[in-house]
């Protein structure tokens, strides 16, 4: 875990983390992947969508690739993890893009659900990566830690989106950007997360999940004692770092403050392609359909 002290060695920024390979690489699977049983099910057979989803994608391999990529973003052989038991992906017909839930008669049994008339509309040319992409980010939901139900919703989605990020299903219409709240959420706080990864070593994000596990949220001390620093000076710098690599790059396509660091404009709409909260309507999905439209879904 980062300390004040470690700062200015650890703040010395890999060019590209993403372009070496991972510590966790070199590690053996955690052994909780194979007691978790995974399902899958298909609503309707008939539908369009179904039937692009198990053309696009191997449906014997989709949902345990979907678990090693979590795992091996987020924990260690030896961490403590979630108590899922098992995860079910539904592909059925219904509004938005996907969401995550738990069975109510046992949270330990979660359930994703799948738009299969979203799968119909994304174009053929990104459907297996929106695929793996939508399920990598709703299979974080199953296993990661929120502070006893405590944390920001916008840290919560980030995570799931920086996963998302790290396992290489990084949609083409993502951009980074430090306007609005850090805990905007999805990509915005996504991308956060990777500049707080590069600066502060691999396994930052990790060490955030970790914390999460059995302790409230409390902003100040949260991120103090993880980094030394508070959470609005974080994205202040991360701010500053977007606008010094728009200055030397003019194509960088990014949003920052005037100041460089993060605005109070609250953006109205998230540009991601992920889920759906089960009991509230966030959120979002952009997608470029089979005629090369683009549609943003707003629930």
């Amino acid at each position: 875990m980062p300390s004040a002290a470690s700062a200015p060695a650890a703040e010395q920024r890999a060019d590209s983390i993403l372009s070496r390979p991972s510590l966790q690489s070199y590690l053996p699977p955690h052994p909780r992947i194979e007691q978790v049983k995974l399902l899958l099910k298909v609503a309707d057979l008939s539908c369009q969508g179904a039937a692009d989803f198990l053309g696009a994608v191997n449906a014997g391999l989709v949902v345990e690739e979907a678990v090693e990529h979590v795992f091996r973003w987020l924990y260690i052989p030896t961490s403590r993890v979630p108590g899922t038991r098992s995860v079910t992906l539904i592909i059925r017909s219904m509004d938005g893009v996907a969401y995550t839930t738990s069975k109510d008669l046992d949270s330990d049994h979660k359930e994703i659900h799948f738009s299969a008339d979203y799968i119909s509309d994304i174009s053929s040319d990104r459907k297996k990566d929106e695929i793996l992409g939508v399920i990598c980010h709703e299979m974080v939901h199953c296993f990661q830690f929120n502070a006893r139900e405590s944390a920001p919703s916008g840290l919560i989605e980030g995570i799931a989106d920086w996963v998302r990020l790290r396992s290489g299903f990084r949609p083409p219409h993502w951009k980074k950007k430090a306007d609005g709240d850090w805990d905007a959420g999805y990509e915005h706080t996504g991308f956060f997360l990777e500049y707080l990864e590069q600066r502060f070593g691999e396994g930052t994000v990790r060490d955030i999940n970790e914390t999460m596990r059995d302790s409230k949220y409390e902003e100040e001390s949260f991120w103090i004692d993880l980094f030394g620093h508070h959470v609005q000076r974080l994205w202040h710098d991360y701010g500053k770092e977007l606008a010094n690599d728009a200055d030397e790059d003019p194509t960088t396509e990014q949003s920052t403050s005037p100041e460089g660091g993060a605005s109070n404009l609250n953006t109205p709409e998230s540009e991601n392609a992920n889920d759906t909260a089960a009991d509230e309507g966030t959120v979002c999905a952009q997608i470029t359909t089979r005629e090369g439209q683009t549609k943003r879904l707003i629930y």
